[in-house]
C-alpha cells in the first residue's frame, strides 16, 4: 500500500517539455536499474548508488546523495519497491556506525515487477524468471504465456508491464500485487486495443497476405 505523501514517479514528465522525464523520475529509474542488476553489495548502498549514477552523468556524487537518500528512504522502501538486503561492516567512522554497518538494498518482488516496466533496465529475462519464482498460484497462470511472448515479442511483452505499472503510478490500479492482467481491462488503453486488433487480424490472414503485411510494416518501421 502507498503511504500518504509517497509517490512512485518513474513516469513523471515535465508539463512544458513534452515527454521529457523529470529529474526525480530519472533518479528513481536509475536506482531501480542498479538494484535490478547483479552489482556487488557495496554498489547497492546509498553511497554506492550515488557514485554509480554520478559517474554515468559526470557529476559529483555528493551533489545527488540527498536525492538518492530521499528516493530510497521516503519512497522506494516505504511503498515496498526496495528493502534492506544486509549490512556491510565499517572499518572507520563513529563506533555506532561501525557496529551497525552500512545497509545495502535489493528489489522486492514488487520492485522486480516495476523493473520489468522500465526501458533502462537490462537482463529482463532473468528478472522475469525471478519474478515468477516468487509468484503465487494465480500469478503462475501467466508464466508460460508471458515467458513465451517475451521470447517471441519482447517489446510487446514488456510494454504490457509498462502499461500495468504506469496505471498504478496514475492511481488507476490500487495495488501492483497480486499481478493480475485483468486489472488492465478496467483501463481504456487505445494502443493495447490496436495491438490486439492487429494480432487477431494477422492470424486470420492467408499466407500471401501475411507476407505482404510484413513487407508493408518493414517499410514504415
Amino acid at each position: 500500500m502507498k503511504k500518504t505523501g509517497t509517490k512512485l514517479s518513474i513516469f513523471d514528465t515535465f508539463k512544458t517539455k513534452g515527454e521529457e522525464l523529470t529529474g526525480e523520475a530519472n533518479r528513481q529509474r536509475s536506482i531501480i536499474a542498479i538494484l535490478a542488476s547483479n552489482v556487488n553489495p557495496a554498489e547497492r548502498t546509498r553511497t554506492g548508488i550515488s557514485q554509480k549514477i554520478a559517474k554515468i552523468h559526470g557529476i559529483a556524487w555528493k551533489n545527488i546523495y540527498s536525492g538518492i537518500f530521499r528516493d530510497l528512504d521516503e519512497i522506494l522502501i516505504p511503498i515496498g519497491i526496495a528493502e534492506e538486503d544486509g549490512r556491510l561492516p565499517m572499518k572507520r567512522g563513529p563506533k555506532a556506525l561501525q557496529e551497525k554497518g552500512i545497509p545495502y538494498y535489493h528489489l522486492t518482488k514488487k520492485g522486480i515487477l516495476v523493473a520489468l516496466s522500465l526501458s533502462n533496465v537490462g537482463n529482463k529475462n532473468r528478472l522475469l524468471e525471478k519474478f515468477f519464482s516468487q509468484a503465487d498460484s494465480k500469478e503462475k497462470n501467466y508464466e508460460v504465456i508471458i515467458t513465451n511472448l517475451s521470447k517471441a515479442s519482447p517489446n510487446f511483452t514488456y510494454s504490457i508491464f509498462q502499461k500495468y505499472v504506469k496505471a498504478f503510478c496514475d492511481n488507476k490500479i490500487k495495488d501492483l500485487l497480486p499481478f493480475e492482467l485483468s486489472k488492465l481491462k478496467e483501463i481504456s488503453d487505445e494502443s493495447l486495443l490496436i495491438q490486439k486488433e492487429i494480432l487477431e487480424t494477422f492470424l486470420n490472414l492467408p499466407k500471401q497476405d501475411k507476407e505482404e503485411t510484413i513487407s508493408f510494416l518493414n517499410k514504415i518501421t
